[in-house]
């Protein structure tokens, strides 16, 4: 075997060294950013978590309250006391933890569970004295509106749980893509002129989103004249946002489970529409979605 020979083999042998190099580098960078991907859904998931546990620890401290007032015990009062400031303890501890530190959330959620237990003994306990003290029946009466109202206020405190399940939140908030608007004839097909539109399609997509609640899903859609007047039928309704009333032009449920959904409404053109710059307004659960701007010419 010549030098020459030898020269074309070792160069090929480079070129595959490098070419083997590429490949495991490119996988390797596909690999990371799958992962950094599945760490912030993650974090997302461990965030509304975090949330929801620290609403249960504070619900359970609302309960400790609440049972402190039902017995006559000091002995047993103490004793709630101090696991009752066990349970607050843990809960600002839950406040301060990270969202990314699962492990101790997780340790968290197990100690709440304990702490359950803990509160059924004592729950036993006052039974058995409620029981043995029939005639505290009087002040027990007194006790007992103390412990409806704890109670109300841990049945309040739920509801706000669900309200920030429910609430916008940037990781939940759905969002409205690829919006078109598209005039149409009165048979069906593109209308190049403003007088010869009899329908306004409204298509657009509901993008993934794997932290949103899923369900039904009221989509309204609000059509601006060029005079900022809206169109409306006689017959169409209001939807709330931003803690007032407003008008919309359609309304739509779909049922949203998410993953990607196109929707498509319809606006029968029964007015007069000027010509000039109109826009398209898309709102879900209590927020603007998505808005598009479109133009009708003569």
């Amino acid at each position: 075997m010549d030098s020459d020979e030898k020269e074309i083999r070792n160069k090929s042998l480079i070129v595959t060294i490098i070419i083997v190099v590429a490949i495991i580098i490119g996988g390797a960078v596909y690999y990371i950013i799958q992962q950094r991907h599945r760490m912030t859904e993650m974090e997302e998931l461990f965030a509304l978590e975090k949330a929801s546990l620290t609403d249960e620890y504070e619900e359970l401290s609302l309960q400790y309250e609440g049972y402190k007032f039902h017995v006559s015990n000091d002995s047993l009062v103490a004793l709630l006391t101090t696991e009752q400031m066990r349970v607050q303890r843990l809960m600002e501890e839950l406040r301060t933890v990270k969202t990314t530190n699962a492990r101790r959330i997780n340790e968290l959620k197990k100690e709440l569970e304990s702490l359950r237990k803990i509160m059924r003994g004592y729950v036993v306990q006052i039974d058995s004295l409620n029981a043995e003290n029939q005639k505290l029946k009087t002040e027990n009466q007194q006790v007992t509106r103390r412990y409806q109202q704890a109670s109300s206020a841990a049945a309040q405190l739920t509801k706000e749980k669900q309200k920030l399940t429910e609430r916008v939140s940037l990781a939940s908030r759905l969002d409205a893509t690829a919006i078109q608007v598209t005039s149409l004839t009165s048979k069906g097909k593109p209308a190049k002129k403003i007088d010869r539109t009899a329908q306004l399609m409204v298509q657009f997509s509901i993008a993934k989103n794997i932290t949103a609640p899923v369900g039904e899903k009221a989509l309204y859609v609000r059509i601006m004249k060029p005079d900022d007047d809206i169109l409306r039928k006689p017959n169409s309704g209001v939807f709330p946002f931003e803690n007032r009333e407003i008008a919309y032009s359609m309304m739509k449920t779909i049922e949203y489970d998410g993953e990607e959904a196109t929707v498509v409404m319809y606006w029968d053109v029964e007015e007069y529409l000027s010509p000039g710059a109109y826009r398209v307004d898309i709102f879900a659960d209590g927020n603007m979605i998505g808005r598009k701007t479109f133009s009708l010419v003569k």
